[in-house]
């Protein structure tokens, strides 16, 4: 595998590579490259290095003081790299939000849903779906956290997650073949009466306070909620042809609903397209997710939902690989979201925090930041839809979707370059700053500069115009000086993050 080929498979299976990571991938092929990230053991998980570096004290019960750091020391630093790719493209999938979250210690209450989502990363999407299930921080922003039964009176219980818990975690709207296209003769999943029989399941559930007093340390979080008997339906709940019969209990109920969600044929297409649409391609053929969902439904070995089967099929997959056909094919590839092009900056330049602290803070503002950052979507359906369409214009002619292009405007295209600008800046964000030694090495070969940063961005896909007019721009640089030098440096790297063969990766 070449550098170029290697660089591609890592920016679809990483937020970032360096030219190292780049130079071993290449060296190994993509299906080692693969196999040796599934054996990296994750670093600290998010809850223990808040509470190690002080962020659990009693000044932090109701800010997010040490999410924001936690999470960009995880994105920028952790060797784990495939796996922080997974543990994003979940967190966009089945979401939560910090923002949407009202309770104390709601930065720990995130901290561990993310440990959650790394837990199981690589694990079974049926006991991913069970751990987020059992979670506060699901419970709490889907509110069937104190979830109560009927009371006879025209209170009925809770049923935002019963309805979340199909249309975006599992099985969605339509029904669909296995290869992800719509089977309009079968119409919509579910009714309002499945709703209301799976919300059913979600009574009773709560924060398990025993043995605590109150007010509650951060590590309530990290127990699994826990049933309050008296508000817990325990008469029979129908929902999508399924009867889960009277007497049985909380647990027991809320394992079978989600076995039967689990084996709903809609489920491997569903969240194998979404997977598809995060790491390699916004508009996947039907052939490409037909593939990825048959790995869902059989890992070879007669087991469902493994997810490192999954991963395999999306990365391995011809449309993935095949990078001359993927240049020719103006539907294959995606935008990549800011915090995305973020990331490929601060990984593939070896971003660092002397302090160990991270602090870069929330992102979310347009005009002076990214206008996204990780775990603060402004609800459920994450920062942007699957399917969204730009009105108007080529996209919409064509039929093809454009997820990350509904965060994308004026403001948030001028503040991202505004951002960047600032952070490959010497003086960086906070502490954070990337290692751009070895580009100041090539910085009086204009050509030599760009073409490293073409590599370690954008997997060498500028086209030769688009380095020609950058070069042009850099060599009005005087790169005479270690001031001018670095000047160039800068400004490359600026240039080609606004590229247009960076923005969107194919």
């Amino acid at each position: 595998m070449g550098t170029n080929d290697a660089a591609r498979l890592l920016a679809q299976g990483t937020l970032g590579a360096s030219r190292a990571d780049i130079t071993q991938a290449a060296g190994g092929g993509a299906r080692r490259w693969i196999e040796e990230q599934f054996q990296i053991e994750p670093t600290q998980g998010h809850f223990d290095w808040m509470m190690a570096n002080g962020f659990g004290v009693e000044a932090n019960r109701n800010n997010t003081a040490g999410l924001d750091n936690s999470i960009w020391r995880k994105f920028i630093a952790s060797p784990d790299a495939l796996r922080q790719r997974m543990v994003f493209a979940l967190s966009q999938i089945l979401t939560v939000s910090v923002s949407g979250i009202d309770t104390d210690w709601r930065q720990f209450c995130v901290g561990h849903y993310l440990d959650i989502l790394e837990r199981n990363a690589f694990g079974n999407y049926r006991q991913l779906l069970e751990d987020v299930s059992l979670s506060t921080a699901m419970g709490y922003y889907l509110t069937y956290r104190g979830n109560a039964k009927a009371n006879g009176r025209g209170s009925q219980p809770d049923e935002n997650y019963a309805r979340e818990l199909m249309q975006l975690f599992t099985i969605g709207l339509l029904h669909l073949r296995p290869d992800g296209t719509v089977d309009g003769a079968r119409g919509e999943t579910y009714e309002p009466e499945d709703v209301s029989g799976l919300a059913r399941v979600f009574t009773g559930w709560d924060r398990d306070t025993a043995g605590l007093t109150s007010p509650y340390p951060p590590g309530i979080h990290q127990r699994p909620l826990a049933q309050v008997a008296n508000r817990y339906e325990t008469g029979a709940k129908s929902f999508l042809g399924t009867t889960i019969p009277s007497g049985t209990s909380a647990i027991a109920a809320l394992r079978t609903a989600l076995d039967v969600l689990f084996r709903h044929p809609n489920v491997p297409p569903f969240v194998c397209r979404q997977l598809i649409q995060r790491l390699v391609s916004s508009n996947p053929s039907a052939a490409y997710v037909g593939r990825v969902a048959a790995a869902f439904v059989d890992n070879g070995q007669g087991v469902r939902g493994d997810l490192k089967a999954v991963l395999r099929a999306i990365l391995l997959d011809p449309e993935a690989r095949d990078t001359a056909a993927a240049a020719r094919n103006p539907a294959f590839g995606k935008v990549r979201e800011p915090v995305v092009r973020f990331l490929n900056w601060a990984r593939g330049f070896r971003a660092s925090s002397p302090s160990g602290l991270w602090a870069i803070g929330d992102l979310s503002d347009a005009g002076s930041r990214l206008g996204q950052s990780p775990m603060r979507a402004p609800s459920v359906f994450n920062f942007y839809r699957p399917g969204y369409v730009p009105p108007g214009g080529a996209l919409a002619a064509a039929g093809l979707t454009a997820p990350e292009l509904q965060i994308a405007n004026e403001t948030s295209v001028a503040g991202y370059l505004n951002y960047m600008q600032r952070a490959v800046a010497g003086s960086g964000i906070g502490d954070v700053r990337g290692d751009h030694a070895p580009l100041m090495a090539l910085a009086t070969n204009s050509r030599a500069l760009l073409d490293e940063i073409n590599l370690v961005l954008a997997a060498g896909q500028l086209a030769p115009a688009t380095i020609a007019t950058l070069q042009a721009a850099l060599d009005t640089i005087n790169a005479g000086t270690e001031t001018g030098r670095r000047n160039r440096v800068q400004a490359a790297l600026v240039l080609v993050l606004a590229a247009p063969e960076f923005i969107a990766q194919k």
